[in-house]
C-alpha cells in the first residue's frame, strides 16, 4: 500500500515539475548558449514551449557540424512553407503518431523504397497518383492492402530454412 502512495506522490511531483516548465538556471551551459535569444523572456514562455526548446537545445548541442548544417537547411525549408502547408504536415504527423508501431514501420519502409527509385520513376509514380480520381486512389490502396495481406509472412521456420540454404 505504501508503495502505491509513493508512486502516486512521485507521479504528482513529476507532473507538477513538468507543469512548471524548466527554470533557466536548470538548463545546462550548452542549452543556455543555444537559447540565449530567449533568456530575457524565458520565464514568460509557456511550460510546454520551455520543455520543447530545452529538449531541442540539448539535441542541437549533441549534433556534429554536418548534422547542424542539415538541420539548418531543413528548418529553412520549413519556414519557407506556407502556413497552410505546415498545418497540413502537422496534421498528417499527428495521424502518423497515432498509428501502431508496425504501421509506422511499414510507412518508413515504403518511403525508403520510394527514395531508392531513380528520379524519373519517382516522378512517374507521382504523376500517375496525381492524375487518379479519389475513387481510383481508394481502389489502389485497397488492392495494395489486399496484396500485402495475401503475401506470405516470413515465419521463423521459413527464415531458418532460408538461412540454412545460404
Amino acid at each position: 500500500m505504501k508503495a502505491r502512495w509513493l508512486i502516486l506522490l512521485l507521479a504528482l511531483i513529476c507532473g507538477i515539475a513538468n507543469a512548471d516548465g524548466v527554470a533557466w538556471d536548470e538548463l545546462s551551459g550548452d542549452q543556455q548558449k543555444v537559447l540565449n535569444a530567449f533568456a530575457d523572456g524565458w520565464d514568460q514562455l509557456p511550460a510546454d514551449r520551455q520543455q520543447r526548446l530545452a529538449t531541442g537545445a540539448q539535441r542541437w548541442a549533441g549534433m556534429s557540424d554536418r548534422e547542424r548544417s542539415a538541420a539548418k537547411k531543413r528548418f529553412g525549408e520549413w519556414r519557407e512553407l506556407s502556413d497552410e502547408r505546415r498545418a497540413l504536415i502537422r496534421e498528417r504527423y499527428e495521424i502518423y503518431r497515432q498509428l501502431s508501431p508496425e504501421q509506422q514501420r511499414r510507412i518508413r519502409d515504403n518511403y525508403r523504397k520510394f527514395k531508392q527509385l531513380n528520379r524519373e520513376r519517382r516522378q512517374q509514380l507521382r504523376d500517375r497518383y496525381k492524375n487518379m480520381s479519389p475513387e481510383e486512389r481508394a481502389k489502389m490502396r485497397d488492392r495494395l492492402r489486399k496484396a500485402r495481406d495475401r503475401a506470405p509472412r516470413p515465419t521463423r521456420d521459413r527464415m531458418q530454412q532460408s538461412d540454412r540454404r545460404r
